[in-house]
């Protein structure tokens, strides 16, 4: 039997370890696996196939139809008319939100990454027998573990 699963690299992770060593398990049943932290920066565009979920048109196109209307209202008592005024005020109130947009997230959103701080996780297998799955399992919860997955071999 193989026991699976995810910590966040902390001392609780050594207890773990430790405890398994401890309780029966062989240095040479645990592997441990560090998750590399991703080194090229997030894109900023989304494309056909690739989409992140964080669209930065919905504030500029927001901002665009308010602009318009009140460009067109205003039009009315301006010489070009409410037809042209309307699409230069809700290009001004596109161009407006994408900057926002584009300024929250590469600012804002940018420091709060780097202050809440990404790490990486680290996945530890274990190989145990079968009647010592529970409390391997018992283990790893009890020292935090993000998640933790049985998988039994097919020739036992």
């Amino acid at each position: 039997m193989q026991v699976f699963a995810t910590f966040e690299y902390s001392i609780y992770l050594e207890l773990a370890i430790s405890e398994l060593e401890r309780r029966g398990i062989r240095k040479e049943d645990i592997f441990v696996v560090p998750l590399e932290n991703r080194t090229e920066n997030r894109r900023m565009f989304d494309n056909l196939h690739r989409a992140d979920g964080v669209s930065l048109i919905d504030l500029g196109m927001a901002l665009a139809t308010a602009f318009s209307v009140v460009g067109a209202s205003i039009g009315f008592k301006l010489d070009w008319g409410p037809i042209y005024w309307g699409i230069i005020s809700a290009i001004v109130g596109f161009i407006l939100g994408f900057v926002i947009k584009l300024f929250m997230f590469k600012v804002v959103k940018k420091k709060k990454r780097l202050l809440r701080g990404k790490h990486a996780e680290i996945i530890v297998i274990i190989d145990c027998n079968d009647m010592q799955t529970e409390w391997v399992e018992q283990v790893l919860w009890n020292n935090l573990a993000l998640g933790v997955s049985k998988v039994r071999e097919n020739n036992k």
